[in-house]
């Protein structure tokens, strides 16, 4: 087969031998393939799952097409497995490397999982283009994958013409002396898809490029090192643009909505004051506080936390000891080291690799190191904590020309809400700064985390944190200081939709019962007597059995006596009677979470929803689904994919719940980014393409009552400062300018949001 033009001095394509001919590498690499197609042999090596194959001729001999059933399955996929695990360990660094071609008209989102003999695996995605044809490249081993730089996705590291896939998660680097298999899998989309594959082959990299962290943000905190539209080169061309769109927005719902943003043109219900839930004409939906129906399209994190990148400098511990405790938390605190001059002599480097990442930061003598902070500690990261910048800050002061902070907000909110308006949103998503909740301009949704020193347990998957342990009487104490907390927020707010609680717990997942289990399986490691959980899960099991003969009968297990059961005891294989139990357990611990939490804003917000604890689709069980059906006014989701797919949720007949979207998302890699986010999309206008196919799906859905995107703003170039994430998921970019293409889509889809719904 022919390959694809390359550049010579910047990596080398080994000789392989046929796949059917020989696993083995040999010494010298001159233009073979590990796979081509060329006979029956080579599809034998591809495992189908809801999927279609066959071989089809060409200009150049055979390629491989498969059809992906991906409309009528939540899953379609096809692996490629060699006979033997192929080993690479003879070089030092390698990727594959194949031709995909995607015949539709429309483009496919794929996720790649490349695993290893020990079964470890690394994820990858990637956007294959409509109507194109391309070659891709699967990083296993290379600089960019070795150095922890504090970016959720590293640009790359040595020049080449593969499209490049995207490091999503697993491990960074699979051991390459066997790789075992490589799945391709499309997940949660709305139509079925049709790829073409071939050239499978192996590529080893060459000629790193050791300054490819360096110099890479500008002033601005944009790519330094490349153009794109609306990249801002001056602060004149920033206001410019800024006074422009000033001139377009407007401070008014569309002339269909209510004063709350519902269906003026629609039928009146009952009005009671605050938003609501009804059934209306089988289908769920919100009711405003004047009776009309509402369906909450919003943006949600609209706030200046997560705006903040690590610089790579921090203070000695003495300087940081010193500082009050109420002027950083956790979360991103902006504005807080314009230190005096002792402090600024203890600054240091903390990470060469971050600060030289930087062609520019102000002096603290400065009025633009108003936008410095601080962060005591980081999710993930390549450094503990440090001091950080938020350029989006920083381009918000230039355009207005202020850095007064009062003054700067107020501006900041009033531009925002007249994006609403304009763009046709009915209210905010979640994670709003509470300062917009007395404006009475925009509907909103409050949120709350339960955060404090009370006991946990762990899932097994613990992404976010272990979870609490509902049963220690101080989750319930620091519940009700959560709920207090928004309560004095909201002040019984009308514009106030409802209110979410925490986000993303891991509460199991639906992988096989360990992972189903897992809160139970690790309550029942713990010493009763030191875990209000174990106590509580031993109470309930001595209802279900009379004596302990009976449940040893049902575990097949020998405890002498209940106490026994109290000491730590270790799940090795779990019997069917043991998951009929397990899944009791796990209902009367998620149950216990619900009803602490729809109790007390029952006591302190009785005129506000309960939208639940946003649900991750990863994380979540039927246990669990069950108990917060009982206790929450909607259900809420955040779902990554390209749509509401039907086969996947099935799971909404069940409970027939009013359900929410409280996160999705999609980017692209034009915007400067190296990373376009969980969902990709080819470029901004597939963007808008993307955002009304996922839209209309929930829209369509006669469960759905709203759906959310996540997020306002572009992640940070350099990654946000909690976690590295640095995805183009924002409708503005750093510079605050917005993504024209997907505000035009949004309003499409905005202008008529009730009609499709409700008519």
């Amino acid at each position: 087969m022919k390959l694809n033009s390359i550049k010579p001095l910047a990596f080398t394509i080994l000789t392989l031998a046929c796949s059917a001919c020989s696993n083995s590498l040999p010494t010298q690499a001159t233009d073979s393939l590990l796979i081509d197609f060329e006979n029956d042999t080579d599809k034998k090596l591809i495992l189908l799952e809801n999927a279609q194959a066959k071989l089809q001729s060409n200009e150049n001999g055979q390629s491989l097409v498969i059809k992906l059933a991906s409309k009528d399955h939540h899953d379609a996929s096809f692996t490629i497995q060699p006979d033997k695990p192929w080993d690479f360990s003879q070089y030092q660094n390698a990727a594959i490397a194949l031709d995909i071609k995607n015949p539709s008209s429309s483009s496919t989102h794929v996720y790649i999982y490349t695993y290893d003999a020990n079964n470890a695996f690394q994820l990858r995605n990637v956007v294959i283009p409509a109507n194109s044809k391309n070659n891709y490249l699967i990083e296993l081993k290379s600089l960019g994958l070795q150095v922890n730089s504090g970016i959720r996705n590293n640009p790359p590291s040595w020049q080449h013409d593969y499209v490049h896939t995207i490091w999503r998660g697993g491990v960074k680097q699979p051991d390459i002396g066997a790789i075992s298999k490589i799945k391709f899998l499309v997940s949660g989309v709305l139509e079925n898809k049709t790829l073409e594959i071939d050239n499978i082959k192996l590529v080893e990299p060459k000629q790193f490029d050791d300054n490819f962290l360096t110099g890479i943000v500008d002033k601005f905190g944009q790519n330094a090192k490349q153009e794109f539209e609306r990249k801002v080169h001056s602060v004149a061309e920033l206001q410019a643009f800024s006074q422009q769109e000033q001139q377009t927005l407007v401070d008014h719902p569309l002339p269909s909505r209510s004063k709350f943003n519902g269906w003026a043109d629609g039928p009146k219900l009952k009005a009671t004051g605050f938003y609501r839930t009804e059934k209306y004409q089988g289908k769920w939906s919100i009711v405003d506080p004047e009776g009309y129906l509402f369906f909450s399209n919003g943006i949600a994190n609209i706030r200046m936390a997560n705006t903040s990148t690590i610089t790579g400098y921090d203070f000695d511990k003495k300087f940081i000891k010193q500082r009050d405790p109420k002027d950083y938390t956790p979360e991103d605190s902006i504005g807080l080291n314009r230190a005096p001059d002792s402090a600024i002599v203890s600054r240091h480097v903390s990470s060469d690799i971050r600060a030289n990442m930087f062609t520019w930061l102000p002096s603290y003598q400065s009025e633009e190191a108003a936008s410095f902070g601080y962060r005591r500690e980081v999710h993930t990261g390549a450094i503990e904590h440090g001091e950080t910048y938020s350029f989006y800050r920083a381009n918000l002061a230039r355009k207005y020309q202020t850095n007064d902070e009062a003054l700067l907000m107020e501006k900041w909110r009033d531009t925002t809400i007249k994006r609403m308006h304009s763009w046709g949103f009915t209210s905010f998503g979640n994670w709003v700064d509470p300062s917009y909740y007395q404006l009475n301009r925009l509907p909103y949704f409050a949120n709350g985390w339960i955060i404090g020193d009370f006991k946990t347990v762990s899932s097994g998957n613990d992404y976010w944190g272990a979870m609490p342990d509902v049963f220690d009487p101080v989750f319930a104490q620091r519940a009700e200081v959560t709920v207090k907390q928004i309560a004095d927020e909201v002040q019984n707010n009308p514009w106030c939709v409802g209110v979410f609680i925490d986000n993303e717990k891991s509460w199991g997942s639906e992988w096989g019962p360990t992972a189903q289990y897992g809160i139970v399986i690790n309550a029942l490691t713990k010493q009763a007597s030191e875990s209000p959980i174990k106590q509580s899960f031993v109470t309930e099991l001595k209802q279900r059995y009379a004596n302990i003969s009976q449940l040893n009968s049902a575990w097949q297990s020998n405890f002498a006596s209940w106490q026994q059961l109290e000491a730590p005891y270790t799940v090795d294989v779990i019997s069917d009677a043991m998951q009929q139990d397990f899944s009791a357990l796990l209902y009367h611990y998620a149950n216990k979470y619900f009803s602490i939490v729809a109790n007390l804003l029952e006591q302190h917000m009785p005129n506000h929803m309960y939208m639940g604890p946003r649900f991750a689709h990863w994380a979540m069980t039927p246990e669990v689904r069950k108990a917060a059906a009982k206790w929450v006014d909607v259900m809420s989701y955040n779902y990554y994919r390209e749509g509401i797919d039907q086969p996947y949720w099935n799971i909404l007949t069940e409970l027939d719940m009013p359900s929410i979207i409280g996160e999705f998302h999609n980017g692209s890699m034009d915007s400067g980014l190296f990373n376009p986010g969980l969902i990709h999309a080819t470029n901004q206008a597939d963007r808008g393409k993307k955002y009304q196919e996922y839209m209309y799906s929930v829209i369509d859905n006669p469960y759905f009552v709203g759906a959310h995107w996540f997020q306002y703003i572009d992640s940070p170039l350099t990654g946000r400062a909690y976690d590295g994430e640095n995805y183009n998921v924002g409708f503005v970019n750093v510079a605050d300018i917005p993504y024209q293409p997907l505000v035009d889509a949004a309003k499409e889809v905005n202008q008529t949001i009730y009609t499709r719904r409700f008519k």
